[in-house]
């Protein structure tokens, strides 16, 4: 009865400090979002939306900043999700089992979790010293360096998720490999790496470090891919350090801005997995 009793009060200390331990972390993640509530909600307006950055002292919004960040997101998934998904595909598909594929993969995972200050580093010496001036395009090139390695590890787990009755299906009665994988295993796996993506836009959403050395920043509007361009994320970054109330007052909305459409993109791709798990 002793030992029995024993393990009980082991089990209720246990369960007391991960209860702790959970409530710990969740606290200091309300603290965080209520500061930014409270801080972001009250610069809200059309004109964060619709007019420019500002000088100092003077109103203004956030419109070429965010206009620039959705140009390189989006370049950046052209650029990075089909190299991302064909790796996946020879992964799961080609070369399950081959040696090339387990090197493939240990080199995703080192990319998977590479600081992103470092891919931007990388960037910098291949594209903008050798050009001699920081470009738009360069930032999307880095951008894509984070998207790639997390489509890669989305399509492979999803097509790996697929019955291979329905490869072998397909080969019984002569249908070409190539032609199965995308009739059948992207049909089935389609869900699962509409979420990779999701996941990879909400990975660089707010990433500052990599755009800092490749971007730079613009407190103009510019569409040129050819010259620096703004972005959300560096102009939060300067915002914020500035000495000027207004300035810091807009680092605080456009920190709302990035962190409701990761919001949003973490529950779409959460409801797009959960569909995936049902089918």
């Amino acid at each position: 009865m002793s030992l029995y009793a024993r393990r009980r009060r082991r089990n209720i200390l246990a369960k007391g400090l991960a209860f702790a331990g959970t409530a710990f972390g969740l606290g200091w993640l309300a603290l965080i979002l209520g500061v930014l509530f409270y801080e972001g909600v009250s610069g809200l307006s059309l004109a964060v939306f619709t007019e420019m950055t500002p000088p100092p002292g003077s109103a203004g919004g956030l419109l070429n900043a965010i206009v620039g960040s959705l140009i390189m997101t989006v370049l950046a998934v052209l650029i990075g999700t089909p190299i991302g998904i064909l790796a996946g595909t020879y992964l799961a598909e080609y070369g399950r089992h081959d040696r090339l594929s387990t090197i493939v993969r240990f080199i995703n995972d080192i990319l998977l979790s590479a600081p992103s200050i470092v891919i931007g580093l990388f960037i910098y010496e291949v594209m903008v010293a050798p050009m001699g001036h920081f470009s738009g395009w360069a930032g999307a090139v880095a951008l894509a360096v984070i998207v790639i390695p997390v489509v890669v590890r989305t399509t492979e787990d999803m097509l790996n998720l697929v019955p291979n009755a329905l490869r072998e299906a397909a080969a019984s009665i002569g249908m070409p490999r190539s032609i199965a994988i995308r009739n059948i295993s992207y049909r089935a796996a389609r869900a699962g790496m509409i979420t990779g993506v999701l996941l990879a836009v909400a990975r660089i959403s707010g990433e500052t470090a990599p755009l800092l050395f490749t971007a730079l920043n613009n407190q103009f509007w510019s569409a040129n891919l050819h010259a620096p361009m703004p972005s959300l994320p560096v102009v939060i970054f300067q915002f914020a350090l500035s000495p000027y109330k207004d300035w810091q007052n807009l680092a605080w909305t456009g920190a709302l801005i990035i962190t409701m459409s990761v919001l949003v993109l973490s529950i779409t791709a959460r409801a797009l997995a959960a569909k995936s798990r049902s089918s």
